[in-house]
């Protein structure tokens, strides 16, 4: 009992003196994965041309893939945009038709004039036409900032001496209502998944058949923020395969039999 204590309390100094060697500007700094939260869809913001919009009206019966970032931010934010454009590029899919793109600066001192500027070298990256009317980059007030960023669990700290903010590096999937359906983290992502998350948060509407079974192979890992491949039912889709083709083996001898039978 005596070296169970012991023990016990060799754990919570370790505990205490990992979380006191957190720099204090990186406390309180995370994204906390809160699936199936409500964004406030009634949220006001300034969109790149200075007019001021509800997220509601970006959401057009589509998902969304929500960015947060900070439009004068020196390294993360700039490399989370360029891991979005490069899992992107390679999707059939295109902002404004089949899903939304909602970039929001959460330094509520940032201007349209900011917003416009970044927009412009996003789209000319993706190179792809008309991408414009499907991806957003928006500027708002610290209120409309804080219950945004408290929905989908994004925290972040303001340190005044350097004038950066220190934060995390993620996107999120939303539903067409708005709800938070998954969390990919880093500055690299899948296109696969990416993929499957779209079509996933659209309830199918999206998508082909192809990516339907290849969903049914695939499991979501909210820990790791990837698909992974689900053996069980790798295993039930084989079996499904094999019944279907032996019922066709099985039905092609008939029609060979009675065709003989005629003769």
């Amino acid at each position: 009992m005596k070296r169970f204590c012991l023990l016990l309390l060799v754990l919570m100094a370790f505990t205490a003196s990992a979380q006191n060697a957190i720099p204090p500007m990186l406390q309180g700094v995370d994204i906390e994965q809160r699936l199936n939260s409500q964004v406030p869809l009634d949220l006001e913001f300034v969109n790149e041309t200075g007019k001021t919009i509800v997220l509601n009206d970006l959401m057009n019966g589509k998902p969304v893939i929500l960015t947060l970032v900070y439009y004068e931010c020196p390294m993360l934010c700039t490399q989370v945009l360029n891991g979005l454009i490069s899992s992107l590029k390679p999707l059939t899919f295109t902002p404004g038709n089949e899903f939304n793109i909602i970039t929001v600066s959460f330094d509520p001192g940032e201007t349209p004039a900011l917003a416009v500027k970044k927009k412009a070298v996003y789209l000319k990256e993706y190179g792809r036409p008309k991408v414009g009317k499907g991806w957003h980059f928006l500027t708002g007030k610290e209120k409309s900032i804080a219950k945004l960023t408290e929905s989908v669990g994004f925290q972040y700290q303001y340190d005044a001496k350097i004038d950066q903010y220190a934060h995390g590096s993620a996107i999120m999937i939303l539903t067409p209502k708005g709800k938070v359906s998954r969390y990919f983290y880093g500055i690299e992502y899948s296109s696969r998944d990416l993929r499957f998350a779209l079509v996933e948060s659209s309830d199918n509407k999206i998508g082909t058949i192809a990516d339907k079974i290849l969903l049914y192979c695939f499991h979501y890992d909210p820990s790791q923020g990837k698909y992974s491949a689900t053996a069980m039912n790798l295993i039930r889709l084989g079996g499904v395969i094999t019944v279907l083709c032996l019922g066709a083996f099985i039905l092609n001898m008939r029609r060979k039999d009675r065709a003989s039978i005629h003769v």
